[in-house]
């Protein structure tokens, strides 16, 4: 009975902090979130006022979000089109480069480098003035681009920023994937005469599904979050052109004291990084969806069977005890 005890007052204590942190760094803050959203804080006045739907009405009508918007659409497509490439890099990792270790720490350290220190060390590459990468195109008898000044071509710039960063661990991720795909399936299709491409389709593709859809989700996720490249190399500008959907978060509250408006925006960011993942989940890998449908019809199916042999004993007690008062 004392270790039983003893045990349980271990438990609850190992749950309770867990729990506690639980609430105290995610379900409150979300909460304060959400609530904040529906009304018009700026931040500093101990008071303030609901206003209903009005902020995530403002969210979705005010073109300079909507322009936000679009530049991370332009990290996404940019990524969404860098995935194959990433996909052959590691395919040429894993096949034809032995003791890949050198190649994979290179190839990884970008990811572990600090954003900032990063985005420091590309503001100098891309110094209209005296920049590397004009400092090339001069020994070429080329002008000066101004890369990060040009709202045409500045969020290009950033892109490749970006790209730089991340192609790494995406590059990890798919070997990682094809080097836990069984060995005997492709040297049994090679000796069929499968050809790569055939390899590819038929074993490679339905084996990645999971990585593939792991590197879409962070894909997603980084897209819509961008903030301290864009933040720390032109602060969003020239005037807006490189503000994203999170800078613009961060700016709508700290400079325009609208932490009302910003908690809105915050709230429809996570909204959209959830039913996106959910749809690609969905278009990715239907056969999860499907057993989690069939499971949540048989847990319904199980209660059914349940209640209706409940009523069926029921029934058999009331008959019972009719026919005893019966023959009373």
């Amino acid at each position: 009975m004392k270790d039983k005890t003893q045990r349980s007052i271990l438990l609850a204590c190992f749950l309770a902090i867990p729990t506690i942190l639980l609430f105290v760094f995610v379900l409150y803050p979300g909460f304060k979130l959400a609530l904040i959203s529906f009304t018009d804080w700026d931040g500093i006045n101990p008071s303030y006022n609901y206003v209903g739907l009005k902020n995530y009405t403002q969210v979705f009508q005010r073109k300079d979000i909507w322009q936000s918007l679009k530049n991370n659409n332009l990290y996404f497509m940019l990524h969404l089109f860098f995935i194959p490439i990433e996909m052959y890099l590691a395919m040429l990792l894993d096949r034809y480069i032995k003791k890949s270790e050198f190649f994979k720490t290179i190839v990884f350290m970008p990811y572990i480098i600090n954003g900032v220190a990063i985005a420091y060390m590309f503001s100098f590459l891309y110094s209209s003035e005296d920049g590397v990468l004009n400092g090339l195109l001069a020994l070429g008898s080329i002008g000066k681009i101004r890369w990060l000044s040009d709202p045409k071509i500045v969020n290009y710039s950033l892109v490749v920023v970006s790209l730089w960063r991340f192609t790494g661990v995406h590059i990890i991720l798919f070997l990682a994937g094809l080097q836990s795909i069984n060995k005997d399936m492709l040297e049994a299709a090679l000796i069929d005469g499968a050809s790569v491409l055939q390899q590819f389709v038929k074993i490679i593709m339905p084996n990645m599904k999971s990585i593939l859809s792991i590197v879409l989700f962070l894909n997603v996720r980084g897209a819509l979050m961008v903030f301290d490249i864009p933040f720390v190399m032109t602060s969003g500008g020239p005037g807006t052109s490189s503000t994203t959907f999170a800078l613009h978060t961060v700016k709508t509250a700290f400079e325009f004291s609208n932490f009302g408006l910003a908690c809105a925006m915050a709230i429809v960011l996570i909204v959209a990084i959830i039913v996106i993942s959910i749809v690609q989940g969905l278009v990715l890998e239907p056969e999860k969806f499907k057993g989690k449908l069939n499971k949540i019809r048989g847990s319904f199916k199980k209660e059914e069977l349940k209640v209706e042999m409940t009523i069926e004993k029921e029934g058999e007690k009331f008959e019972k005890e009719k026919n005893e008062r019966v023959t009373v």
